[in-house]
């Protein structure tokens, strides 16, 4: 499984409370994930957990595995990944982004 691409990222709402904006961008991601390069995903949202090393102010997490690289460039220019930040960049106020890859 060398050269695998490993892309999470962590959308915080403009409105943290509202869970019609969370289902949107929900329903946002799942059609996001008909992109061809996508491997796998996951979409879920803080587990929980409290231990100090934990961030959990997030809304929606987001992670997608691709075979390498050149699948995850592809994805970031892929119609239905621009659709997707067209239509639902209205409802977050911050996202980050880790990206990882193999030792």
């Amino acid at each position: 499984m060398q050269n695998l691409f490993l892309h999470h990222v962590f959308f915080w709402l403009n409105n943290p409370g509202s869970i019609s904006d969370r289902d949107q961008l929900v329903e946002g991601l799942n059609k996001l994930s008909n992109v061809s390069t996508i491997k796998d995903f996951h979409i879920g949202k803080p587990a929980g957990t409290n231990r100090g090393v934990i961030e959990n102010g997030y809304a929606v997490s987001w992670f997608v595995l691709f075979d390498n690289a050149e699948d995850q460039a592809s994805y970031q220019t892929d119609p239905i990944h621009l659709k997707f930040v067209e239509e639902c960049s209205h409802l977050w106020s911050k996202v980050i982004v880790y990206d990882s890859v193999d030792l």
